[in-house]
């Protein structure tokens, strides 16, 4: 288990992870995995992931160096946001974060996915 994460759900496809990571309720009662509302927290493969602002962003080399060495110490302590749209993970934060994961060569990222539709594409790409 992760800490803050009393329990582990496995969700039905299109995930393409066996594993899903949420919190319980209010009350501590488990979600059914069927039921799961709202962002879920999954490690997603980099390569799976759409940078598409990546162009219009530099990152600052000193914080992401400072990240490698802390999630090599003690792993990623916060998800980046991912959208998903029709099966597609797109990044707009969590750009230091990411870039880290890749200089580390690892080949996941933990993420907090919100499912979104094509609008909600357009809206974050203006």
């Amino acid at each position: 288990m992760l800490p803050g994460f009393p329990f582990a759900i496995g969700l039905p496809r299109p995930y393409p992870f066996t594993v899903v990571y949420g919190a319980a309720s209010t009350n501590g009662a488990v979600a059914d995995a069927g039921k799961v509302r709202g962002p879920i927290i999954a490690d997603v493969p980099l390569n799976q992931i759409r940078r598409p602002l990546l162009k219009t962003r530099s990152n600052n080399p000193d914080r992401v160096k400072a990240l490698m060495e802390s999630i090599a110490e003690i792993g990623l302590q916060e998800p980046i946001d991912v959208l998903e749209v029709d099966g597609v993970y797109y990044g707009f934060s969590g750009c230091h974060r990411f870039e880290a994961h890749q200089r580390l060569r690892l080949p996941t990222i933990r993420c907090r996915i919100r499912r979104g539709t094509k609008e909600t594409l357009r809206h974050h790409l203006r």
